[in-house]
């Protein structure tokens, strides 16, 4: 479980294909205090820590993973949004979050406005029902407020602090990102289909 406030921004130091995806990171985190087999959201995918050194660790990633996410699009030298998981008593500054992955949008259009950056998004067909205006979503795994909807497209907003403390000051148009929906929005619709 997450919150989708991004702790670090890592960077890929090694990708290879051995049956299963595996990556190396370096980060900023101390891994004397992560475990072998932790949790780490690494552009919202939730991922288990397999190896580590002092500034690094490796993860693996199914077929399945990268099938429903952008992570077949990493290269070595990508800048990766990273967030360690929850513990009892952290603060939830953003919300909740699962790491799992939902499906990827595509950025359609970005501006400026001020200092900020106003983001337009296509989210797939089938998750655009999720996703309302003033709502929760998570992108690559940062928690961010819908600003508007309309159809299968939504904006967001990213001030000055967002793009500085996580990769989303790299980011352009046509990139393809990580989309969770909120939690809250999957289950409502589930049980309205029950009613």
């Amino acid at each position: 479980m997450f919150t989708g406030i991004i702790t670090d921004i890592g960077r890929i130091a090694e990708l290879e294909q051995r049956g299963d995806l595996r990556a190396r990171f370096t980060c900023g985190y101390d891994m004397n205090t992560v475990d072998l087999g932790a949790s780490i959201a690494c552009d919202g995918c939730c991922l288990t820590v397999i190896e580590m050194g002092d500034d690094w660790f490796d993860v693996e990633i199914s077929a399945e993973s990268v099938s429903k996410t952008n992570l077949g699009d990493w290269q070595e030298g990508s800048r990766v949004n990273l967030e360690r998981a929850l513990k009892v008593g952290d603060e939830l500054g953003g919300h909740i979050v699962s790491g799992h992955v939902d499906g990827v949008a595509e950025i359609v259009a970005m501006s400026d406005e001020g200092d900020s950056t106003r983001v337009t998004l296509r989210a797939p067909d089938a998750l655009a029902k999720f996703i309302a205006p003033k709502g929760s979503v998570a992108l690559n795994g940062t928690s961010l407020t819908v600003n508007e909807v309309n159809g299968a497209e939504f904006g967001i907003n990213f001030i000055p602090h967002t793009k500085a403390v996580t990769n989303w000051g790299d980011a352009k148009t046509g990139d393809r990102i990580n989309l969770e929906i909120d939690t809250l929005a999957r289950y409502v619709a589930r049980l309205q289909d029950w009613a």
